[in-house]
């Protein structure tokens, strides 16, 4: 897979923050690239004022279900929160994180006038690096302005009131959240954060819960020319992810189910032959754990002859292949990624998870009918007289 393994020569950070800061009190058109909304009607409730000011490149917002606990990394003026909002309901809550406070003040601006439209209040907008989750920069800013660095042994202290904090009052608790979104936001990180972005996702997600990210991707290795341009930087190009890196970089952090859910036809931007467009993709937390054996099996439907998952597992269309409990689990859940693509076959004497064995098999191991029937089973049950052998029935 290709890398970019050039960093750039500016303050990625403070060049991001000016671009946003000025699009937060004018509107940008650079910084917007076409995007189609599913559920058009949440847009209703919401100021022009916050729609004029905010910046996207998708539409991770149709993703969100009731209930969920949402995290919007970099919300911005606040629209993405806003449509969650009403997705979730009231029984859901969203989240929304940036580092720029001309952008959380204007979201904030109207939270008290959109819950009562909507009929309940449910966001919630924090300072934060989406790098750094779990640091709370408000109270760190007030600790700050009491304790002025001016000498090197002050930035030790500063270093030890932020790991304090992160330890005793996490901005985001682990496993906390159902699903983090983001909305051409990932991009703008400066490359060696990256890494820790995508684990930081992983760690506060709860188990089975979902990332979904839209972004800009380009299909080569940007130029040094392109990377050392600050504008291109802040505007959603320079700190563009490869298309194959962005997907590896889920996988890496530990995800599973990993998808690609839209891909724009057209680039959006095409510089020095380069092309730059925008990318949706899904990815889910919950491989962990120790394989159990249940003397459970799957059947892979097709259409392709074989698949192989992340772990090298092998299913052959049509064969009933021995899987762990937790592959199980994962293959044929229904609300999972790989909903409609498994038949399950589940043993006719369950086994509890206590008793169960750890799982050993090999990773294109088939599964003997007998090992889900058990051993003992002879049973001869003729079926006469049924319904769908009837004169009347299609056989």
């Amino acid at each position: 897979m290709p890398e970019q393994s050039i960093t750039p020569t500016y303050d990625v950070e403070n060049a991001v923050l000016s671009r946003y800061q000025a699009g937060a009190e004018t509107h940008e058109p650079s910084l917007c690239c076409p995007t189609e909304y599913q559920d058009v009607h949440y847009l209703d409730v919401i100021p022009d004022e916050i729609l004029t000011k905010d910046y996207g490149c998708g539409d991770p917002t149709r993703y969100a279900k009731p209930g969920d606990v949402v995290l919007d990394l970099g919300s911005g003026a606040g629209k993405n929160c806003y449509m969650v909002a009403q997705k979730v309901g009231p029984t859901g809550k969203v989240i929304g994180i940036d580092f720029n406070d001309v952008m959380l003040n204007l979201a904030r601006k109207y939270q008290g006038a959109i819950a009562t439209k909507i009929g309940f209040h449910n966001t919630e907008f924090v300072k934060g690096k989406i790098q750094d989750l779990k640091l709370p920069l408000d109270p760190l800013q007030a600790w700050l302005q009491a304790n002025p660095i001016t000498t090197l042994e002050d930035i030790a202290r500063y270093e030890t009131e932020g790991d304090r904090l992160r330890a005793e009052s996490p901005l985001i608790a682990d496993e906390s959240i159902d699903l983090v979104i983001s909305n051409c936001v990932l991009n703008l990180v400066k490359p060696s954060d990256k890494q820790q972005l995508f684990q930081e996702i992983h760690r506060v997600l709860k188990q089975g819960g979902r990332a979904v990210i839209s972004d800009i991707v380009c299909d080569e290795t940007p130029t040094e020319k392109i990377l050392n341009d600050p504008e291109l930087w802040s505007g959603c190009i320079a700190g563009a992810f490869l298309e194959a890196e962005f997907l590896q970089m889920f996988v890496d952090a530990g995800f599973y189910g990993v998808e690609i859910l839209s891909y724009a036809a057209e680039p959006w931007q095409t510089i020095d032959g380069i092309e730059f467009r925008s990318l949706t993709v899904r990815a889910y937390k919950g491989k962990v754990g120790i394989g159990r054996e249940r003397h459970q099996a799957v059947i892979y439907k097709g259409p392709w002859q074989q698949i192989q998952d992340d772990a090298g597992h092998t299913y052959f269309r049509g064969e009933r292949m021995a899987v762990s409990d937790q592959t199980f689990q994962r293959l044929t859940n229904p609300d999972g990624p790989y909903a409609g693509q498994f038949i399950a076959v589940a043993p006719y004497q369950g086994i509890s998870s206590e008793a169960a064995a750890p799982f050993n098999c090999p990773p294109e191991a088939r599964r003997d009918p007998q090992e889900t029937k058990g051993a003992d089973y002879n049973l001869t049950q003729l079926t006469v007289d049924s319904a769908c052998c009837s004169p009347d029935s299609c056989c």
